[in-house]
């Protein structure tokens, strides 16, 4: 028989991210870290590359959330996106004229989408032991088209692009102004399967365990 896996806790308010686990066989309870990112980044310098800030600051959400008492036995996931644009690293838009501006900016040129991951197992602590960690970085090109700047009004008139690091989407309206990707679609939409897939192996956790063979 196989084991059974420790429950899995996504540590982000993102529905996107969400709506990826669940769509691949995972049924995860959500908990927000509440982590100031400002502050970290902050700390990080004006200098860090846009990786490094990305695996930190999933790094702060995952060991935020699995400090908490209920996710005693769990698997927490962290996540962080960052579009690396031009040597800027694009978090989420400051308000509905800097999306507009970014649009601008990108459309017809490309920009590299980085997305820090980092697991708790708080299953494997113990008595009185640490939990395991563990944590990488996947990166996609993303390839922007180039809307007119009508539908770059239209798109950030729709409160979409205020919502996401970068200013754009892949699996939502956004979809429709991006050309082409160079790497994982899954992580231009918050969270790499293959690279989860991957860390939750070094941990001694089985991907497919969690999948439902009753569907």
């Amino acid at each position: 028989m196989p084991t059974t896996p420790p429950p899995l806790v996504l540590a982000s308010a993102s529905p996107a991210r969400l709506a990826l686990l669940r769509a691949s066989g995972f049924d995860p309870r959500v908990l927000v870290s509440g982590v100031d990112e400002d502050a970290i980044e902050a700390a990080l310098g004006p200098d860090a590359a846009p990786s490094d800030v990305a695996l930190e600051l999933a790094r702060a959400k995952a060991q935020a959330v699995a400090a908490l008492p209920d996710t005693d036995g769990a698997l927490v996931v962290g996540c962080d996106s960052i579009l690396e644009f031009e040597g800027q690293a694009l978090g989420k838009p400051d308000d509905a004229e800097d999306a507009v501006a970014r649009w601008y900016a990108m459309r017809g040129k490309s920009g590299r989408l980085v997305t820090g991951h980092w697991l708790v197992d708080r299953s494997a602590a113990g008595a009185g032991g640490e939990a395991a960690e563990v944590g990488a970085v996947a990166t996609t090109v993303v390839h922007f088209g180039e809307p007119s700047d009508e539908e770059i009004l239209a798109y950030v008139a729709t409160g979409e692009p205020l919502r996401v690091a970068g200013a754009f989407t892949i699996d939502g309206l956004g979809g429709a102004f991006v050309d082409r990707l160079e790497g994982d679609h899954s992580n231009v939409i918050g969270l790499s399967k293959p690279l989860l897939r991957k860390l939750m192996a070094e941990l001694g956790v089985n991907y497919t365990a969690y999948w439902d063979p009753a569907g």
